[in-house]
């Protein structure tokens, strides 16, 4: 059966429009966000992550020592702290954390590996308030679905232990646009189209291979990440890119949730104010991520 919600979010995105200038864009996007407003029992500070600005958030039930760090989406040109706010404070009450969300810096101004470099460099800042790794988690959508999976293998490579788990919405991972999905799925998907990908691609590559791992992970070796949890929707361009994602992890013994939305399109979870479906995203979402902190740091529940 249709679910008549996420109709309605076509209908709104259809009316909605987006200017093509960068920097009104970015404004746009901003203002989508703000539609949303966060919610009442939520407490924010502002914070300086080894020089990236972040913001730190917090619910009622959230366990101070558990934190999920959150890169947003935007194909790495857009998006903010600002816009992705009410899900990400949602995120963090179903998974009863605090969050750190990261204003990573943005190209073209700052192209690859600048994100990278500063999800890295938060996580550094993590480790230093003193949290254990099992008590964090990386989260994304969209490209920053892509970077939560680079920062992942970044952190590998410096030689920090992994945190208890990454968590990719709608993940972008490969920079090329290779997959069937982009083909089979366009003419379902309200968001994302080639064009667009490889645009920004272009403005976040600014020359660079786009094979580099950790520009595009699709091409990495994932051997010793932590475990990852994918949420796609069925009604995606991007659906490949999860699928591929969790076939080459798999392949290199990374433990994978994938889980196939039916009928949701890219990063449904933004309009959890308007759908259902977004809402039971989340909630899923952060009792995994929850139970994979908990099996990090040996804690046991009491029947």
């Amino acid at each position: 059966m249709k679910d008549p919600e996420i109709g309605a979010i076509r209908e709104f995105l259809a009316q909605a429009g987006f200017p093509e200038d960068i920097g009104e864009l970015r404004k746009a996007y901003d203002a989508l966000g703000d539609q949303f407003p966060t919610a009442s029992d939520v407490s924010r500070e502002k914070v300086s992550a080894n020089g990236v600005p972040a913001e730190w958030s917090s619910t009622p039930n959230a366990v101070r020592d558990r934190v999920i760090l959150y890169v947003h989406g935007g194909g790495y040109v857009i998006g903010s702290v600002a816009s992705h706010r009410h899900l990400v404070t949602e995120l963090g009450r179903a998974a009863r954390t605090r969050t750190l969300s990261l204003d990573y810096r943005l190209a073209p101004e700052h192209p690859f590996p600048a994100a990278v470099d500063d999800a890295l460099a938060a996580y550094r800042f993590l480790l230093a308030q003193g949290l254990e790794p099992g008590n964090i988690a990386i989260a994304g959508d969209s490209a920053g679905g892509g970077l939560t999976v680079a920062t992942l293998l970044a952190i590998r490579d410096a030689g920090l232990e992994q945190p208890a788990c990454g968590f990719c919405i709608s993940p972008w991972v490969d920079m090329e646009v290779t997959g069937n999905s982009m083909t089979t799925q366009a003419a379902v998907d309200p968001m994302v189209q080639k064009d667009g990908l490889l645009g920004m691609a272009a403005a976040y590559l600014n020359g660079a291979n786009p094979r580099t791992p950790l520009a595009a992970p699709i091409h990495a070796d994932f051997r010793g990440i932590a475990p990852l949890l994918i949420q796609v929707g069925a009604a995606e361009t991007l659906l490949d890119d999860s699928t591929r994602l969790a076939s080459v992890a798999g392949a290199a013994d990374v433990e994978v949730n994938l889980q196939i939305w039916p009928e949701m399109i890219h990063v449904w979870h933004f309009f959890h104010p308007m759908l259902g479906a977004a809402r039971q995203a989340i909630t899923s979402a952060g009792d995994i991520i929850a139970k994979a902190m908990d099996r990090s740091t040996g804690v046991k529940k009491v029947a």
